[in-house]
């Protein structure tokens, strides 16, 4: 049997068939605002998505972990296909060499937020009983913002910048027997470096005049308390925290040393980056997105990462440094200091070769490294900026926060020294106390 359909029928299908295709048009455009005001840098595709979702990333409770911290308390990570990572925490920086060295798939971590210097000191088996773990450097997470703290019995010779009144009263001490220890993180890492230089600047030998000690970052003011240190370099929230127990002070924020000078890294297991491409531009994007929204949160920031799954401690220990509300705890209070820390602005993500030239030629200075090392093979054989430019267009950030050179060009201390990354044995003759002949 064949049913007639007559004109006016027609036009009435015709007519809902048409309403109904709109209505479903109009859903589809609201749903793509939606998900383009969500993710204002887009959805990361899944037909070319990561070979894998889940990987092992380390952290210490330092503010410039800040930026794995938010990719995962966001969901940038599950937005960019990763959203099994894990954001382990990890006591000290020996414990991150340490899992490092296992990987992921042996119960260690296969990538880490990460002292400077680390990725080059592994790679090269200096720091891991001289067998080589090569590794990749990613990223940069931050510039700026740590500081070198004193204890509270020093106060009385204001020191800062100038390190030199130290001198005498360390001698003094040593004189009567006791211990001088001075407290870093990680041998040959930035607070080394940071104390290293403060120290030798103001005509203290860190080799022959002090004790240089490794204490893990939330292990610092309690060392002081108890009288096991008489400075410390460390980034926050610890600095912050020793000057509200008043049991030290901070003689400076270290970039007041080196104006904008590079911290931490994101640093990989070259093996899991070669084996998972894909998987590892992911996550560089997902840290990129968090340095960007870091920049643009610092208060909700402070509040997320004193929470106690990730710093635990109090968030009046890390707020007002994180605005730039600075009091070093000797009188000094300073309101508007851009002492803060910065994640993204003033290029921080993008991870210089120049600067980790300079790294490794102050690690070569205290002996770390062999002054016959070839430090532009090293550099580019673990910096992976060209990584991070990949991922950088990937997420469309704009032309001008993308830098056209490598290097940074000269830098220069706050005691007048240059740094000229294209001539880097200039500047380690130039300098009066170091542990290697050059």
């Amino acid at each position: 049997m064949t049913t007639k359909i007559g004109p006016g029928m027609q036009r009435s299908v015709s007519r809902r068939s048409l309403v109904t295709r709109a209505a479903k048009l109009a859903g589809a455009t609201a749903l793509v605002s939606a998900v383009n005001s969500a993710f204002p840098s887009g959805v990361f595709a899944q037909a070319t998505g990561p070979e894998v979702k889940k990987a092992i990333l380390g952290y210490i409770a330092l503010m410039d972990a800040a930026p794995l911290i938010i990719a995962k308390e966001n969901g940038i990570f599950a937005k960019y296909g990763m959203p099994d990572i894990e954001v382990s925490k990890q006591a000290s920086w020996g414990t991150t060499r340490d899992n490092l060295v296992l990987g992921g798939e042996r119960n260690g971590i296969d990538g880490a937020h990460i002292l400077s210097p680390m990725p080059y000191l592994i790679s090269t088996g200096k720091v891991t009983n001289n067998v080589p773990v090569p590794m990749y450097l990613l990223a940069r997470l931050n510039v700026d913002a740590q500081a070198i703290s004193v204890a509270e019995e020093y106060k009385s010779l204001k020191v800062t910048m100038d390190s030199s009144p130290l001198k005498a009263a360390f001698a003094a001490k040593r004189a009567k027997g006791e211990a001088v220890n001075i407290a870093v993180t990680f041998p040959g890492g930035t607070h080394d470096l940071w104390m290293r230089y403060w120290l030798a600047a103001g005509g203290i030998d860190p080799d022959k005049d002090v004790s240089m000690i490794v204490v893990p970052p939330p292990q610092m003011v309690a060392n002081m308390k108890v009288g096991n240190t008489e400075c410390f370099c460390v980034g926050e929230p610890w600095n912050h925290q020793l000057v509200n127990q008043k049991i030290g002070y901070s003689a400076l924020m270290t970039g007041e040393l080196w104006k904008h000078h590079p911290e931490k890294a994101l640093g990989m297991r070259a093996e899991w980056v070669d084996k998972y491409p894909k998987a590892a531009k992911a996550i560089l994007m997902a840290v990129m997105e968090a340095q960007q929204w870091a920049d643009k949160n610092r208060e909700g920031l402070a509040e997320i990462v004193s929470r106690r799954q990730w710093f635990n401690v109090p968030v009046a220990d890390i707020k007002d440094r994180a605005v730039g509300v600075i009091d070093y705890g000797d009188g000094r209070v300073v309101k508007d200091s851009t002492q803060y820390m910065k994640y993204w602005n003033e290029n921080a993500s993008y991870p210089f070769k120049s600067h980790d030239t300079w790294f490794l030629t102050e690690d070569m200075r205290w002996g770390y490294f062999e002054p016959t090392l070839d430090i532009k093979a090293l550099v580019n054989k673990v910096n992976r900026e060209d990584l991070w430019r990949e991922a950088a267009v990937a997420l469309n950030v704009a032309k001008d926060q993308i830098p056209t050179s490598t290097s940074r060009g000269k830098e220069t201390w706050f005691d007048g020294k240059v740094f000229d990354p294209e001539d880097p044995m200039a500047y380690l003759k130039s300098l009066a106390i170091k542990k290697v002949a050059v």
